[in-house]
């Protein structure tokens, strides 16, 4: 059989099993909570494994190994923030969040735990986050489907709509019918295939240069002969770019798609357990990344490759160093990284719709009308975000970066004090969500993007805004009051006292 024919058994086998491991969670289903949230029941390592699959996008696999690839470990820099970001992240929103999305009516959605948690009668603040999280998932959605396309395109030479269908076909499948549960599941076996391939890759390689040493001196003579500096961290660095990298840790803390795994966890107190086996997923998954790069650098200088597109050398290396069945695989996990992500997404899109903004008109469902309305709302962003992936000449992908500093401007900082600030009142958390967000697009649609990144101005307005308003409007009643200390003695794993209606 030819190589790509191997290849091919590898992707196909691959989609039929995320296929069975949406319908086992579709049998697993029964009510909102379940298709939302997946009835809180998940394990520390499936929420971690989860959390990270759902993160970590064909940027990790394809984007950094590239960059390292051209640039060097000035790079590395945006992987070191991520991973002080999340390990942050873990330590002190994890156990908080869980608990108070407990103790604050059983809230399944970041909107309606912000609705809740400040207990907003006109849910002002319900609608809002609910709208801005629908319309940046959908193009974040889109985004994930024009690069499922590009990837079949080049890979297999499909063409571009027939690999858009593809993807975005499999992962609408196992999320519409298995939910979050499908998602989360999936993501497990996803995180496990991206963990596996970025060892494998860069190890086999060292051993067939002939170990470190014969891919450092690969490196030096690849310097030497392109005047670069591939081994060190501050080459061609300035202040302003370090700090903007180290600042995509920010976005962590307001990232609905992957604060949400926090919300499903069993217990507040499983919050450890996730942020070891996370960080350390992370921290290998990145690693392999980097190194891949790097040794990438020495085999293409000591076997004379031609690399023409430094984002494929991870993709190079594979097909260069194992059987195409594997080669196969290791496509794979390029494709689990595009498909965890946008099945994550989708289902936050589809709360957002359903249980955020539909349910707000008062109208009584029973659970099984949920979990409809729920696969609906799968359904509609699903397509709506496959119309617009239609016009891969389009500014969707500007868009993803975007997202993550708007969505880190708009929730993070009303995230952190929610769970830390017994003051925040919801006018406060209204306006600095709102601030957030304004000064994130406009700054990062401006020239001010060029030397410093706008999560950074987002984060800090936000924040200030959603302070001194607080500090400007009434306190908040004493159940609100009660209910913060309730979430708090949880998270420690005491037993909360009742609260007062």
């Amino acid at each position: 059989m030819s190589d790509q024919t191997w290849q091919t058994i590898a992707i196909v086998a691959y989609l039929l099993a995320m296929l069975g491991i949406g319908y086992a969670a579709y049998r697993r289903t029964d009510d909102l909570d379940d298709y939302m949230l997946g009835g809180r029941k998940l394990s520390p390592g499936v929420a971690a494994l989860s959390a990270g699959a759902s993160d970590m996008s064909g940027w990790l696999l394809m984007g950094l190994p590239g960059a390292i690839y051209a640039t060097g470990l000035v790079e590395a820099w945006i992987a070191i923030g991520l991973t002080v970001g999340a390990w942050l992240n873990w330590k002190f929103v994890a156990p908080r969040l869980r608990a108070y999305t407990e103790v604050a009516n059983n809230s399944i959605t970041i909107p309606s735990f912000f609705d809740n948690r400040l207990r907003d009668p006109a849910h002002l603040l319900r609608i809002a986050a609910g709208l801005i999280v629908l319309v940046f998932f959908t193009f974040y959605v889109s985004s994930g489907m024009v690069a499922g396309g590009t990837f079949f395109e080049s890979s297999f030479g499909l063409d571009y709509l027939t690999g858009l269908l593809v993807v975005g076909g499999v992962t609408l499948a196992y999320t519409l019918f298995g939910g979050f549960l499908g998602a989360t599941w999936t993501d497990v076996a996803q995180g496990l295939l991206m963990l596996a391939a970025l060892v494998a890759v860069p190890v086999i390689a060292i051993v067939d240069l002939g170990g470190w040493g014969a891919v450092q001196d690969g490196i030096r003579a690849a310097d030497e002969a392109g005047g670069t500096q591939h081994l060190s961290f501050l080459a061609g660095a300035s202040a302003t770019g370090v700090i903007s990298a180290l600042a995509w840790g920010l976005g962590y803390f307001g990232q609905p798609h992957i604060i949400v795994r926090f919300m499903a966890i069993r217990s507040p107190q499983d919050a450890t357990a996730g942020r070891r086996i996370g960080i350390g997923w992370m921290f290998l998954t990145a690693l392999g990344a980097v190194l891949t790069g790097l040794v990438g650098v020495a085999y293409a200088t000591v076997k004379g490759l031609d690399v023409d597109n430094p984002e494929t050398i991870f993709l190079v290396l594979a097909q260069l160093l194992f059987h195409p069945l594997v080669a196969g695989l290791v496509l794979a996990a390029v494709l689990a990284a595009i498909m965890s992500t946008i099945s994550s997404q989708l289902i936050v899109s589809s709360s957002a719709l359903v249980e955020d903004l539909v349910k707000m008109t008062g109208v009584r469902l029973s659970a099984r009308t949920e979990v409809m309305l729920g696969r609906a709302g799968v359904l509609v962003v699903a397509v709506v975000a496959g119309l617009i992936a239609l016009d891969r000449t389009s500014s969707i992908l500007d868009l993803v970066g975007f997202a993550w500093a708007g969505f880190g401007s708009a929730f993070g900082p009303v995230v952190i004090l929610s769970l830390y600030w017994r003051r925040l009142t919801r006018w406060g958390a209204l306006s600095g969500m709102v601030a957030g967000a304004v000064v994130a697009f406009v700054w990062g649609r401006s020239s001010l993007a060029d030397s410093l990144y706008e999560i950074i101005p987002g984060f800090a307005i936000g924040l200030l805004v959603a302070v001194v308003v607080s500090l400007l409007t009434p306190r908040p009643d004493g159940a609100v009051l009660e209910e913060f200390d309730a979430a708090r003695r949880l998270a420690r794993g005491e037993k909360p006292e009742p609260v007062s209606a």
